[in-house]
């Protein structure tokens, strides 16, 4: 079960931030932040990526003020990192899968 959770804002959209396996099948987890009107657009808008098994159940990880600030700030509304050191990229910027 992926870990993460949302918060809502006071105009009443939401962010998501989600941990899942990363694209490109190298064992790691990315961390995604999601801006939308509602989680079930939120999630939607990474399923259309190709994250085909994306849930969220509970909200154990919610975003922190720092990503909420990211992902607001940023025009797609949709970023990703593979670990906490490193910046946020935008999704276009996303590995993906080896081709079979």
């Amino acid at each position: 079960m992926p870990n993460g959770g949302f918060c809502r804002l006071p105009g009443g959209s939401v962010v998501v931030a989600i941990g899942l396996p990363s694209p490109a099948g190298d064992g790691a987890t990315v961390r995604f932040l999601v801006h939308a009107a509602n989680r079930a657009r939120a999630l939607t808008r990474l399923r259309n990526l190709g994250l085909r098994a994306v849930y969220l159940r509970g909200n154990t990880e919610p975003p922190t003020p720092d990503e909420i600030t990211a992902v607001l700030h940023h025009p797609e509304g949709l970023l990703w990192r593979a670990t906490a050191q490193e910046l946020w990229h935008p999704i276009r910027s996303l590995p993906k899968a080896p081709a079979a």
